[in-house]
């Protein structure tokens, strides 16, 4: 174990010494899809503020031999430290950092590590929650319509988040999810909301990347929650609202930790006490009072009182996966595959 310390510790020490950091950014989708990319891309942008900084991206980079290619291309460049903000890029980044002990790689949403490689992520189940509260509130049909993208955990738990913030207010609501096996396809993502949409959902949200779903919800006329970021351009008259991320703060950290050499390799999961996570503002259609709910129970989740997967949590077949007076773990959410009552769809 002192070994591997005192590696790290010389590993940041070298990149610390260095005149400029030039760091780098691996992306699954492009950044104007208003979407996943887009969103880390405008704290990337940011970082080119700092003193000693400079960065650079790669974008539409798919997930396998494409992915590591990238990578390498990077870290011979001379990257002192690069994000790869995918998580089927976990592999791949873990198989690239083992070649370059010299460079640093920060994998996105994964939980594979090395000792130059952390992971991170963010509580955006809690995000989710609030979104889930809205959508129970203003649903009339309580039918809301979920488009999702791969059935991992990370889309698993935000659904399941949604759902519970949902049935806090209306348990007659009901999340119906359709899968599309894709992070970026704004024809396929705008067709499976309308596919919900035929089957009565009044309000419709999603784990994508493209504002395709948004649309949807707009032309038929019923309300929507974004992902990523704001994207009521896309549909001013449907969003509600939209969980959003703020990487600004955490990047910022990361690079600071990797000048100054005290970086060390860790698995982070900040939330929105950290300001990694939030909404974006709320559509006029909104009424103040629901507004004000929203806004309390994010202040309680902040401050500890509101724990979104406190128990008793039974899951579609009415069994009980968290017991009462208890709350998930983080490796229990971290691995969750399952879903929670309320929510129509299968897991796979």
């Amino acid at each position: 174990m002192l070994v591997v310390f005192l590696a790290v510790v010389a590993l940041s020490a070298t990149i610390a010494t260095a005149k400029e950091l030039k760091v780098g950014f691996i992306y699954v989708s492009p950044i104007g899809d208003a979407g996943w990319s887009y969103a880390h891309d405008i704290a990337r942008k940011e970082l080119n503020k700092m003193d000693g900084v400079k960065t650079s991206y790669v974008e539409n980079v798919k997930e396998g031999p494409d992915a590591e290619r990238v990578m390498t291309n990077m870290a011979r460049k001379g990257y002192g430290l690069i994000f790869t903000t995918s998580f089927g890029f976990m592999d791949s980044t873990l198989k690239v950092a083992k070649q370059f002990p010299n460079t640093i790689f920060m994998h996105c949403s994964g939980f594979k590590t090395a000792k130059n490689m952390g992971n991170y992520f963010g509580r955006m189940y809690q995000a989710r929650y609030l979104t889930g509260i809205l959508a129970g509130s203003m649903t009339k049909s309580n039918i809301i319509g979920y488009v999702a993208a791969f059935p991992i955990p990370e889309v698993i738990r935000g659904i399941n988040a949604f759902t519970l913030g949902a049935q806090s207010v209306n348990p007659k609501a009901s999340v119906r999810v359709v899968w599309t096996k894709t992070w970026y396809d704004p024809a396929m993502e705008k067709d499976a909301a309308k596919s919900l949409l035929d089957v009565g959902a009044d309000i419709i949200t999603q784990h994508q990347d493209s504002p395709g779903p948004q649309e949807a919800a707009e032309e038929k006329g019923v309300y929507s929650i974004g992902y990523n970021s704001d994207m009521s351009v896309f549909a001013p008259k449907a969003e509600l609202t939209a969980a959003i991320w703020n990487w600004i703060p955490y990047y910022r950290k990361v690079v600071e930790n990797v000048k100054n050499g005290t970086w060390k390799a860790s698995s982070d999961w900040p939330g929105i006490a950290d300001g990694v996570v939030g909404l974006a503002p709320f559509g006029k259609m909104v009424a103040q009072p629901l507004q004000d709910k929203v806004m309390a129970t994010k202040a309680a989740i902040i401050a500890g009182k509101t724990k979104v997967f406190a128990g008793p949590i039974m899951d579609q077949k009415g069994d009980v996966r968290i017991a009462a007076g208890s709350v998930a773990t983080d490796k229990q959410l971290l691995g969750m595959t399952w879903f929670v009552k309320g929510v129509v769809g299968t897991t796979e």
